[in-house]
């Protein structure tokens, strides 16, 4: 498997004073066979993130259609689990309704930040999000107390899937603390409510302290997952696995076919990747240097179209 780069879609020009810096976290969600909307996380002066989105070329995704003039989801009441920052994750069609599931970052004096995760829904087709309640749907637990996040989100015909990640600690990394995790993985009968904790599918190895964004596709019967692995050295990297049923996975991180520029906007890190498929291709958007504060871009697995 390999992916062939097709360059940076986006990042802020900072005019917008919700969108100074960064577009995190792409998350695909296809509106019809000519266009994908992005949805994306931005910065404002204070480094607190708010979701817009990006429509762009389902046959060219470097062709950039729309951009949000204004956040679709905006960051929660103060004192509530997401009022520093909101990221997106998963969207997902349900009936009639949009489903987003994100990412809530709130600020402690202790620990930089808190990690939980929330829902909202959109019955405008994606253009606004209304919090399904103000509290998170995957909230802290005695099994774990401080990191319930990067929820994707896979309906079944019975249910929903959910691949996350949690942690109950933080360590050092060279001059901070920083939450240590693994990759979880739960069902649902509805997809908001969730059981206190998960089943470990992917335990850290070697020197990782930390995976992010899974990223979840069923083909021919498996399932494939994109995620990215943390480690002291070299920051973030793509990792790939495959599994028949969703929990008992193979990692084969040589597979995941994307990795950093010699020079450039993503020569330093790659991470937070997502991955649609359209008529003509498969399509991977990804993060690049500094956690996507150089943009997002697109690439194309080779030997499926485009």
């Amino acid at each position: 498997m390999h992916w062939r780069k097709l360059g940076r879609v986006y990042v802020p020009e900072g005019r917008s004073a919700w969108a100074k810096t960064h577009a995190m976290l792409p998350t695909p969600f296809v509106l019809d066979d000519d266009r994908i909307r992005v949805f994306m996380a931005s910065c404002d002066e204070d480094m607190v993130g708010r979701v817009g989105y990006v429509d762009v070329d389902a046959r060219n995704p470097l062709r950039v259609l729309k951009v949000a003039e204004n956040p679709v989801l905006d960051i929660g009441e103060p004192g509530c689990f997401d009022d520093n920052g909101v990221n997106p994750v998963t969207v997902l069609r349900v009936g009639n309704e949009i489903r987003m599931y994100y990412v809530g970052y709130q600020l402690t004096p202790r620990v930089r930040y808190l990690l939980f995760s929330g829902l909202a829904v959109s019955r405008d087709g994606g253009e606004s999000f209304e919090r399904y309640k103000r509290v998170p749907v995957l909230d802290r637990t005695d099994a774990e107390p401080l990191v319930r996040t990067a929820p994707y989100v896979l309906a079944t015909a019975s249910g929903y899937d959910l691949w996350y990640i949690a942690g109950e600690r933080f360590i050092q990394v060279g001059d901070r603390l920083r939450p240590t995790y693994d990759l979880r993985y739960m069902r649902s009968g509805d997809g908001i409510t969730w059981g206190e904790e998960g089943e470990v599918v992917m335990p850290l190895e070697g020197d990782a302290y930390g995976y992010g964004r899974p990223f979840v596709l069923r083909d021919n019967g498996a399932f494939r997952m994109w995620y990215s692995i943390r480690t002291a050295a070299k920051g973030y990297r793509l990792g790939y696995a495959e599994s028949s049923n969703g929990k008992t996975w193979t990692r084969l991180d040589h597979l995941a076919g994307l990795d950093v520029s010699e020079d450039g906007w993503d020569s330093q890190m790659v991470c937070y990747c997502s991955v649609v498929r359209t008529r003509e291709a498969w399509i991977m958007f990804y993060n690049g240097n500094d956690y996507g504060r150089t943009g997002f871009g697109a690439a194309v697995m080779d030997g499926n179209g485009l």
